[in-house]
């Protein structure tokens, strides 16, 4: 006679079979949430997340230049010279509202005598018809807009950053095979030496093709570097410490911008520049025999001898010890159940459609992080515009977020994830929409506000991940965030193209800015709270969320 079910029971809780246990709970209870082994792995692990922030060196090696015509007539026979603005270039060159105007110029008469450098006279020009540049003078040299002659050619400059961000979205499936199959340590080595190595070559480019090619190449072979080096930082925390881990990495890719525009301010050539910020990189890659394996990715993998070694390294480092019931329990295969089975089956498709709560937040949740890609990366790309001081502008764009990121820890728990979110959203808005509006020459007062602006978003950036998590049952979480993100990528591929935007009106990238940040705040406040929750893991505890 077969077994009974009673038996079969009893067969499993009779001690038998050790019973699995979570990471989370021996992290908790045993080897120590945080300690000694995983502050070491946050310094290190510090280091590449601050590399990846090099990848927006776009913002100063395909830098706008002034320039304006090449007047041949006046002796100028090159794209650089020593007066960008000489006595005479009113002569020969129209005004604008903004100064000289960029793409246009008088046109020259017949004549058989012409000027020079230090006398031109307007008789020379017809000033009653204006006509396009045939060549162009820059006031620096220190761009790809000189090297490859892009002057008045703004929206294919501005290209650069749009194909960084496209590469960001495309990196998401290569990086997740990778480390899936491979583990975390593989991808985040390989993504560093990708990123190495495509922007040194890059500093070789001997057309702007080339380097726009290898920009987006770069990108999606190397941008993984942030994520792989991310789950390294967050998930051998225990729980308690999860989100100040998080806040923590995302301030080392910020303290990485930081380090970007210092670089930049320091060497200007823009080849060195890509030369100095790349070839430290190529030293992570000892990281593949200093860094131990993921422990989860080993567990998951039921690789059981490699994750027990690893798991008794904790626990010596951190001077813990983790019983043998404990070890036992975490090298345990998980149990297959018709459950597991059933909700394998399920369609994600067919699920959220046939649930309008879940329809709902699906089509709410990436609205949050376009607007949140957009605004952030708009105004750190923008900054630069701000005044002439263009790298101490980029310098504290980016060091605010640091502020805005650990204010967003302390808040989080205490108002509650939509306050912070609502309120995020909101003060960002009112700050890009004031900007608009503040006198070009009170610089100090447009710098404070726009800084706030970016404090705001940054409050945002951090709560996100979190808030977006907690609205989506288990089964789906992964799959649903990962989508969040990767239709969140369109505001970072649109935000590279906004300074050309300010060519028709100087305030249309803030109010963008602003009136996205609203729309989202306001859409914040359609969903449940999720703070003193639980985690759903099911449907049901989803759609149940926020109700009484």
């Amino acid at each position: 006679m077969g077994a009974s079910p009673e038996t079969k029971e009893n067969e499993v809780n009779d001690g038998s079979k050790p019973e699995r246990v979570d990471l989370d709970d021996v992290l908790v209870n045993e080897l120590g949430q945080f300690g000694p082994f995983q502050l070491r792995y946050m310094i290190l692990v510090a280091i590449p997340i601050i590399m990846s922030a090099f990848m927006s060196e776009y913002i100063f090696s395909a830098a706008a230049i002034p320039h304006r015509c090449r007047v041949n007539e006046c002796g100028e026979d090159s794209k650089l010279v020593d007066t960008f603005e000489p006595d005479w270039i009113t002569n020969a060159i129209p005004e604008t509202s903004s100064g000289l105007s960029s793409c246009s110029r008088f046109r020259p008469r017949n004549n058989i005598v012409n000027g020079s450098l230090d006398y031109c006279p307007a008789t020379l020009f017809d000033q009653s018809v204006s006509v396009d540049c045939d060549a162009f003078v820059y006031a620096r040299d220190n761009s790809v807009v000189y090297d490859f002659d892009l002057g008045c050619q703004e929206w294919l400059r501005v290209l650069a950053g749009t194909l960084n961000s496209v590469g960001t979205l495309l990196v998401l499936p290569i990086t997740g095979y990778i480390s899936d199959r491979f583990g975390r340590r593989v991808a985040l080595v390989i993504s560093v030496f990708n990123l190495a190595l495509i922007g040194l070559i890059r500093a070789f480019s001997v057309n702007y093709n080339m380097y726009l090619a290898l920009q987006i190449l770069q990108t999606t072979l190397g941008a993984g570097t942030f994520s792989s080096a991310y789950v390294f930082a967050a998930e051998l925390v225990g729980p308690k410490y999860r989100v100040l881990a998080s806040a923590t990495s995302s301030s080392m890719f910020a303290v990485g911008q930081v380090i970007l525009g210092g670089v930049a301010w320091l060497i200007q050539p823009w080849r060195y520049l890509i030369m100095a910020l790349h070839i430290p990189c190529f030293l992570i890659i000892s990281y593949y025999w200093i860094l131990s394996e993921s422990i989860r990715w080993l567990l998951s993998k039921q690789r059981f001898m490699e994750a027990r070694q690893i798991l008794e390294k904790i626990a010596r480092v951190n001077k813990k010890q983790i019983s043998e019931k404990s070890m036992e329990g975490l090298l345990t295969p998980p149990l297959v159940t018709e459950k597991t089975i059933e909700a394998n089956q399920r369609g994600l498709v067919s699920t959220i459609v046939k649930s309008p709560i879940l329809l709902r937040r699906v089509c709410t949740t990436p609205i949050w992080w376009i607007t949140t890609t957009f605004v952030y990366y708009g105004l750190s790309i923008n900054s630069t515009s701000l005044s002439d001081t263009m790298y101490l502008n980029y310098i504290l764009t980016c060091a605010i977020e640091i502020p805005g990121f650990y204010t967003a820890v302390f808040i989080l728990d205490r108002i509650g994830r939509k306050p912070t979110l609502s309120g995020g959203f909101f003060f960002s808005a009112i700050c890009n929409i004031a900007f608009v509006f503040i006198p070009a020459d009170l610089n100090v007062l447009r710098l404070i506000v726009y800084l706030a602006g970016k404090f705001g978003i940054s409050l945002v950036f951090t709560s996100l991940y979190l808030f977006t998590s907690e609205l989506y049952p288990t089964e789906f979480r992964h799959t649903l965030l990962a989508f969040s993100s990767m239709i969140g990528r369109i505001g970072s591929i649109t935000a590279p193209l906004t300074p050309v935007l300010m060519d028709y009106w100087h305030g249309i990238p803030s109010m963008m800015f602003g009136g996205m940040a609203i729309i989202s705040g306001i859409l914040v406040l359609t969903q449940p709270e999720t703070l003193g929750t639980k985690m759903p893991d099911t449907l049901a505890e989803a759609e149940a969320l926020g109700r009484k």
